[in-house]
């Protein structure tokens, strides 16, 4: 998601794995206590469309947030599932965060941990944090081994990383209402 020019509101641009989608936000039917997300595809673009329940008083960033983040989980678990057993390794743990400088991390005890916000991300750019982290539980470091490890696996990863700097600032302001 991105953030859109004037801030997150009805109309703006957002950006969900990857693709850019509309933002239309309506009101949920009369009764409803939780607003929800619902992603729509149609010929012209695609859209996530959010119900505000009148009841439910979060702001429209946190309602949006609160149907990222399991979608992030979700991604990032099936990556791990996809390239770990490959990779000869299986995490201790793994968290989904909000991190506001590093897309992954891994312990030496081997616990990994991700931002929830690549799921604004392509859908490779994911892979790839998922499985640079999964290195690191084979080889701790970013020496020459660690990069065979994670080419083995993407070897088209120096394109993904990069297109993660180059969105970083775009997805970590993806939720500002205040533009």
């Amino acid at each position: 998601m991105i953030a859109a020019r004037g801030g997150l509101r009805d109309g703006a641009t957002l950006r969900f794995r990857g693709d850019l989608h509309r933002l239309r936000v309506v009101p949920a039917t009369a009764g409803r206590r939780r607003s929800s997300v619902e992603r729509v595809g149609g010929a012209e673009e695609d859209e996530l469309v959010v119900r505000l329940a009148t009841a439910d008083r979060r702001a429209l960033a946190a309602v949006l947030e609160a149907w990222l983040r399991p979608r992030a989980r979700a991604a990032i678990d099936a990556e791990i599932r996809r390239h770990a057993a490959a990779l000869a390794v299986s995490p201790a743990a793994v968290t989904v965060r909000d991190q506001q400088t590093r897309w992954g991390s891994a312990s030496r005890a081997g616990r990994l941990a991700f931002s929830w916000r690549l799921i604004l991300a392509p859908p490779e750019a994911l892979e790839t944090v998922v499985i640079h982290e999964l290195a690191h539980l084979r080889v701790f470091g970013h020496g020459p081994r660690f990069w065979a490890v994670v080419a083995s696996r993407r070897p088209d990863h120096k394109i993904w990383r990069k297109w993660l700097h180059d969105h970083a600032t775009e997805l970590h302001r993806a939720l500002d209402e205040d533009g």
